[in-house]
């Protein structure tokens, strides 16, 4: 690796580390709920940030790199939408006060930042070691995508009973000493002497929990865009950094997505034979973000035009 590619992926972290300090001290003040015009903006920022990255890409790396970047985000945030529906399902099982959903939030995506780090760094490795591997990827999107496609939405207590019976649920509950109660935004607290950590700690476990679930399919998705490890981390790791304020931007009209999880199998689908087909014809990354916007952006409108209908 030469000087520059040390060099940019340093600059990348300090600007990583840079936007979370931000987020945790500056964007957001303690204990109060963020409004659907502050986290419209910062999705807005973060957005922006991706964006003046991708074009920074286009000069160091050129017109592909930019354009698999750029295709690769829009992956990452798409499938991230649908995750956003388990973040909503997971605070109201744990009844986690808005206040402090943001905090618990934001940890989490520090957590997934670190998780998903080794996640990629291992799938690049895999592909440029064993070829075929690829092929696996390909399969296991293609099955995802099929599953989602004719999947039934879940009952609300059955998608709670799932999250509360949740492995690592019952193995914190059984290793760490809990309280009940919530003490503000704290994760430790102590009582009577004792230390004991509080219910937003158990929901920070699950959200990281899930995001390990996510990255199965996110990280085999992109790299069927390209397997370079600087372009696939950083346009995953922007998706992240802009979790948080998406969150509380589309929280209240998640429930409209009615088709979006057609759109999401269909872009799974795709992807998925992309990667079956790599030794044999290389499908334009042009022609993959035209599928992704059209699937998506149709699924949302679809959605949206039912939902209209209905009201």
């Amino acid at each position: 690796m030469s000087l520059y590619n040390y060099l940019s992926w340093i600059l990348f972290h300090v600007l990583v580390i840079l936007l979370l300090v931000c987020d945790l001290f500056l964007f957001c003040k303690k204990n109060q709920a963020i409004s659907l015009r502050k986290s419209l903006k910062l999705s807005a920022f973060y957005i922006a940030m991706a964006l003046i990255f991708n074009i920074g890409v286009y000069f160091y790396k050129g017109a592909a790199a930019a354009t698999d970047f750029f295709t690769g985000y829009l992956i990452e945030i798409s499938l991230s939408v649908d995750n956003l529906f388990v973040f909503l399902l997971i605070f109201t099982v744990f009844k986690v006060p808005n206040k402090y959903q943001h905090r618990v939030l934001l940890w989490g995506i520090i957590g997934a930042v670190l998780m998903r780090a080794v996640f990629i760094l291992a799938g690049v490795a895999l592909v440029h070691k064993f070829e075929w591997i690829m092929y696996v990827f390909g399969a296991f999107l293609v099955i995802t995508g099929i599953k989602l496609f004719f999947q039934q939405k879940e009952e609300g207590s059955e998608c709670e009973n799932d999250i509360k019976n949740n492995i690592a649920v019952r193995w914190a509950k059984k290793l760490l000493p809990f309280t009940d109660q919530f003490h503000e935004e704290k994760f430790l607290v102590k009582v009577d002497k004792k230390y004991l950590f509080t219910p937003l700690f158990l929901v920070l476990i699950v959200i990281d929990v899930f995001d390990i679930v996510f990255a199965v399919d996110s990280v085999p998705a992109i790299l069927a865009i390209t397997t370079d490890s600087f372009i696939v981390y950083t346009s995953n790791i922007f998706a992240i950094l802009g979790l948080r304020s998406m969150y509380f931007a589309l929280a209240g009209i998640m429930p409209l997505f009615k088709y979006l999880q057609y759109g999401l199998a269909i872009v799974l689908l795709f992807i998925g034979v992309k990667l079956l087909l790599v030794h044999t014809y290389k499908i334009p990354t042009s022609i993959s973000l035209l599928v992704l916007t059209m699937s998506i952006g149709g699924s949302i409108l679809a959605s949206l035009r039912v939902a209209k209908k209905v009201n």
